[in-house]
């Protein structure tokens, strides 16, 4: 063991003997691993609550649309398969867009309505998994009455279950001597889904794109837009230009979910990085700590110093030995940080005991995820702080003369 450390370690450990600069020591420690605990927990729910909403709005919604300028493709089938054999592209599947009112026994209430092709959507989006009653698969069946998928808080405000009718009155109706007359078709309830987001299940239904068309009065196979999804969430760019490219002899518009949700991601990232410096404030406190232990150290051991430099000591070996005395109680600190935060974030993603209001957020639980880059980059910060907290003192020690220290002892 080398000199500074084994002397680092005789100094930190045989701290006990003086009580008050015991106790400030422990709060320096309590301090970093406090404040390295709550780092964990709040940047893993940050990560947590970006990566669940994600996933919910990509699972609604594709990771690229494409879209006719005037609202609706003709040729969609040609452009199904061009844009099919693009690698990358797990799926592709056509939708119709439109606001309707639905209306029951229980209310009224209005709508977001898409028509969908529930053999190629099972590719795409989430609805599949998401169906709590009924089947998504209805929407394909040939019955007297047509079927619709609809959310859950929809189906209890309007008092629905699956098998029950629900009126559904469409913009597109017809002019009279009366006036304007909107068009009401009668569906069955063939099934309903739960996706966690409030704002998609009390306000949206699916129908199949027939339904749809005939619904609005689509004189032909028309659509309001392509749905497609990729392999890699993340690659919607690259892949987008390609199909730009592919599809460059149509008059179509390409987003992507980064450019429809930039605005909301933004503010996440924002959100995180500025609890992220507010946490950090509680490392700094206990850094701060670490300062005032080793500034009392230093006076207390003033002796010890100058004893230790007549025998040789120089001052990089006694600047040393209170950096080292500082790093192993930042050390300390952040490791029991570690043994707190980490197992209270599984703990919160197992078993999920803090519920939110779903009526107010996105969703109704509390998600976390752990990611290895953000737990590297708090314990690499709170071991920084705590190792800039030791210089000043550290410094003050090694300028210590021997006989000054020694001339009243």
């Amino acid at each position: 063991m080398k000199f500074e450390l084994f002397v680092a370690l005789r100094y930190l450990f045989t701290l006990r003997r003086n009580s008050f600069i015991s106790v400030i020591s422990l709060f320096a420690v309590c301090g970093v691993a406090i404040g390295v605990a709550a780092l964990i927990v709040v940047i893993g729910v940050m990560n947590g609550f970006s990566t669940d909403l994600r996933d919910k709005i990509l699972g609604v919604n594709a990771h690229i649309i494409v879209t006719a300028y005037d609202g609706t493709l003709d040729n969609y089938h040609h452009m199904t398969d061009k844009i099919e054999k693009i690698p990358g592209v797990t799926g592709v599947t056509p939708f119709i867009y439109s606001e309707v009112m639905l209306s029951s026994g229980g209310g009224v209430k209005g709508v977001v309505l898409r028509g969908v092709d529930s053999e190629t959507a099972k590719g795409v989006l989430s609805l599949p998994g998401d169906i709590v009653s009924g089947s998504v698969d209805s929407l394909s069946k040939d019955s007297k009455l047509p079927e619709i998928v609809i959310g859950n808080q929809l189906a209890k405000r309007l008092g629905l279950a699956v098998g029950d009718t629900v009126n559904l009155l469409s913009p597109s109706g017809k002019r009279s001597a009366a006036g304007f007359t909107p068009k009401v078709r009668v569906f069955k309830v063939g099934g309903i889904f739960r996706t966690g987001m409030f704002e998609y299940d009390s306000s949206l239904a699916y129908i199949s794109n027939k339904s749809a068309q005939k619904l609005l009065g689509f004189k032909r196979d028309f659509v309001s837009g392509l749905e497609i999804r990729l392999a890699d969430v993340y690659a919607v760019d690259k892949i987008g230009k390609v199909v730009k490219t592919e599809l460059s002899g149509y008059p179509v518009q390409i987003r992507n979910w980064q450019q429809m949700n930039a605005n909301l991601f933004a503010a996440l990232k924002l959100e995180k990085t500025a609890m992220f410096i507010i946490l950090a404030m509680i490392v700094m406190v206990g850094s701060f700590s670490i300062i005032t232990t080793l500034v009392m150290l230093v006076m207390q051991k003033t002796k010890d110093i100058a004893v230790l430099m007549s025998m040789g000591a120089t001052s990089g070996s006694i600047r040393r030995i209170f950096m080292l005395q500082g790093t192993l109680i930042g050390l300390i600190g952040t490791s029991c940080g570690y043994l707190i935060g980490v197992p209270v974030a599984l703990l919160l993603k197992k078993y999920q005991f803090i519920k939110l209001p779903s009526n107010v957020y996105p969703v109704d639980y509390l998600p976390v995820r752990m990611d290895l880059f953000d737990l590297t980059i708090i314990g690499v910060a709170a071991f920084s702080l705590c190792f800039l907290a030791t210089l000043y003192p550290a410094r003050q020690a090694a300028a210590l003369k021997p006989a000054q220290a020694l001339r009243y002892e």
